[in-house]
């Protein structure tokens, strides 16, 4: 399996870290320590703020250049997304322009995120192609790649006919952290109901909610769609899935330079199982019992899909289990997906023991630095490596 190249062009060092991100986020608190615990110095911190006010950011040839989510930053929102309000839902494509330009504007460094792989990444549609040109499993989908716009709700429902989908998710193509998604199910009698965190205000504005809520109303629910819309849609059919103590369960699985460290089961009786959206934590060991030996089928499968971002370092990948932990599919690639708090790497794996950011210092710093010809020193200071 293939690992991140981008080390390909780097020189040979020393190295200096910077952190591209919001300092106030537990984000960017969470690597600062990793990387002082690993002795590689207190990384910069540059700010997001301060590149999109700036216009970019230049980079000395020997800083690691690592890019963290601009979000929970109403400032940075609202230069990114153009809206006063954070709990707004409206606004994504915005975002998306807005976002890859800011990364487009950053120059020099040894970089860990490419931006052509997030352009990808960040639209659902493009995404879902790339997978599925991999032979990555992927839900099926009738907006997968350079395909027409969902218009709004009609185009909906005529998708759901034409592909014989009585149940699909309905997502925005630039969302993130189940923002604006719809579950959306139809019954043969032509009812539809739709579940999702969406709170419609009544002026028609749209805001993210932490109350899951269903909708059984079909013009509330186009209304929303249709609103949604504008920013650009993407449709997958929703796959039943494995179930962990009762509840209805996926996976998160961290990749790091090509290899599975990091996995964690979501739990939530609500067809997204975001753990903000009152999703739990599940107990992992009694998943890989269930999965038995498709666990490393499983394992493989996030390294695929990681795969077809060579030049990324690190994505975490949403994994559906089907009922039975037998087959799986891949559901998101996730650029920021590394927020996962006290969790360590996975048994007998190349991070066991080191937590989410300890691993990409870790596989940083293997890529970067030749194999040492005798036994390394101990080192006693916290100089750049």
């Amino acid at each position: 399996m293939s690992g991140w190249t981008g080390a390909a062009d780097a020189g040979p060092g020393p190295y200096r870290w910077v952190v591209v991100g919001n300092g106030e986020n537990r984000r960017v608190g969470l690597f600062v320590a990793a990387a002082e615990a690993a002795g590689v110095g207190t990384p910069r911190v540059v700010e997001w703020r301060d590149v999109l006010r700036d216009g970019g950011h230049e980079f000395a040839a020997d800083e690691i250049v690592r890019l963290d989510s601009p979000g929970e930053n109403a400032e940075v929102d609202r230069l990114l997304r153009g809206v006063d309000d954070p709990t707004r839902v409206e606004g994504s494509a915005t975002w998306y322009a807005r976002f890859l330009a800011a990364v487009g504007s950053l120059r020099g460094g040894v970089r860990l995120d490419d931006p052509a792989d997030l352009a990808v990444l960040f639209d659902k549609r493009l995404c879902h192609a790339r997978l599925d040109a991999a032979g990555v499993p992927v839900p099926p989908s009738p907006t997968s790649g350079d395909t027409p716009p969902v218009r709004g709700w009609d185009d909906v429902r005529a998708a759901m006919r034409e592909h014989g989908m009585a149940r699909v998710f309905v997502k925005p193509a630039h969302g993130s952290s189940a923002s604006g998604v719809l579950a959306v199910e139809s019954a043969i009698s032509g009812r539809i109901r739709a579940t999702t965190s969406v709170e419609a205000a009544p002026d028609g504005r749209l805001h993210n909610s932490l109350r899951v809520r269903r909708y059984t109303d079909e013009r509330e629910i186009a209304g929303i769609v249709d609103a949604l819309a504008v920013d650009g849609l993407h449709i997958e059919r929703w796959l039943p899935k494995a179930s962990a103590h009762g509840r209805s369960a996926d996976l998160r699985v961290l990749v790091v330079a090509g290899r599975a460290t990091h996995a964690v089961v979501r739990t939530s009786r609500f067809p997204m199982t975001n753990l903000h959206l009152g999703g739990a934590r599940g107990d992992l060991a009694s998943v890989v019992d269930a999965a038995g030996d498709r666990w490393r089928q499983a394992l493989d499968i996030c390294e695929r899909a990681a795969a077809c971002f060579p030049d990324t370092l690190c994505v975490g990948v949403d994994l559906l289990p089907a009922i039975g932990w037998r087959r799986f599919a891949v559901g998101e690639v996730n650029a920021f997906g590394d927020l996962l708090p006290r969790l360590t790497g996975l048994p007998g794996g190349p991070a066991e023991g080191l937590d989410t950011y300890a691993a990409q210092l870790a596989a940083v710093r293997s890529a970067l630095l030749p194999a040492p010809s005798h036994p390394p020193q101990t080192r006693k200071d916290h100089a750049p490596f």
